[in-house]
């Protein structure tokens, strides 16, 4: 064995051993943050004694020891709004997420196995709401049933149920054609009890997959909600609403907006991450799902090359 086959080997193993670490840091940081999300959505006061609509004698005081966050022209303590803001943004966004798997994925089943008259007149309602904005679609639903968090899931659920819908329905058209589904449709099979006994497990990785991505679109269109009045209404703590309420005072009291805006960043860059992470969890070999969820910004569903199939 040459020196340069050797050193070749020795490579091999040493990007092997660190993709490893990676994965093994990746996945701690990751379990830890679920840990701590689900800790904030069970009790907020976990992590903080203050109460968030205390109003204190200290007003527009700067971040200090004492107050972590500083305090608003209230005295209301901002680290404590921002902790308790984390649950009505995070039961938003993961209950309009939910709503819109649930509802997506049943639309694009029936969009895929249904005779193609429905499943024209199905998808040709789809890709309308898809060509509309995702915020236009939530304020329109918010302006007619009202504001609050409630609001936001149902609006959230319409919204992103589109998305969902033409990436299962451009998926079942394709397990359509292998052969085991064939099979079962020979045998007898109704297409309801094909569609959920062969179809919607080969689906699931998917659909996991633009789930937890699609968390971080929904905390940004819940905040932007929130900050145009139509979410959480003061003086509840909710990161869009206290976001807009220092939006005036940024040149004295910088603190009120840039730590919820933080928050919120944050927790985006997190869904992010975890989309990647549940991407390599459960799908190991790399299908190309995070192309697919490019419909959720109006794009059009991409499919697989040739060498990618292969792969």
């Amino acid at each position: 064995m040459t020196t340069a086959s050797v050193n070749r080997i020795l490579t091999a193993t040493r990007r092997r051993r660190s993709a490893r670490r990676t994965s093994t840091v990746m996945s701690t940081a990751m379990v830890l943050i679920l840990v701590v999300s689900a800790a904030i959505l069970i009790d907020p006061g976990l992590f903080t004694h203050t109460n968030p609509l205390f109003n204190g004698t200290d007003s527009l005081a700067a971040p200090s020891a004492s107050h972590l966050f500083g305090t608003d022209q209230l005295g209301r303590d901002v680290f404590s709004r921002v902790i308790y803001g984390t649950r009505p943004v995070l039961i938003a966004s993961l209950g309009g997420v939910l709503l819109a798997t649930v509802a997506g994925v049943a639309i694009g089943i029936v969009g895929g196995v249904a005779p193609r008259t429905i499943s024209v007149v199905v998808m040709r309602v789809v890709d309308v709401l898809l060509a509309l904005p995702v915020l236009l679609i939530a304020l329109i639903l918010i302006a007619t049933i009202g504001a609050g968090t409630n609001s936001i899931i149902l609006a959230l659920g319409v919204a992103y149920t589109p998305g969902f819908a033409r990436v299962v329905e451009a998926s079942v058209r394709k397990l359509r054609s292998i052969e085991y589904v064939q099979a079962a449709k020979v045998f007898g099979s109704s297409g309801l009890r094909t569609a959920f006994r062969h179809l919607l497990p080969n689906l699931v990785t998917e659909v996991v997959v633009m789930a937890s991505s699609a968390v971080g679109w929904a905390v940004l269109t819940a905040t932007t909600l929130s900050f145009l009045g139509l979410g959480v209404q003061l003086p509840n703590p909710d990161w869009g609403s206290d976001l807009a309420a220092g939006a005036t005072s940024l040149s004295t009291a910088w603190w009120l907006s840039t730590f919820p805006g933080l928050a919120i960043t944050v927790t985006i860059l997190i869904a992010n991450f975890a989309g990647d992470w549940f991407m390599r969890l459960i799908d190991p070999v790399g299908r190309p799902t995070r192309t697919k969820f490019r419909a959720f910004r109006g794009l059009r569903t991409e499919q697989p090359s040739a060498q990618e199939e292969k792969a």
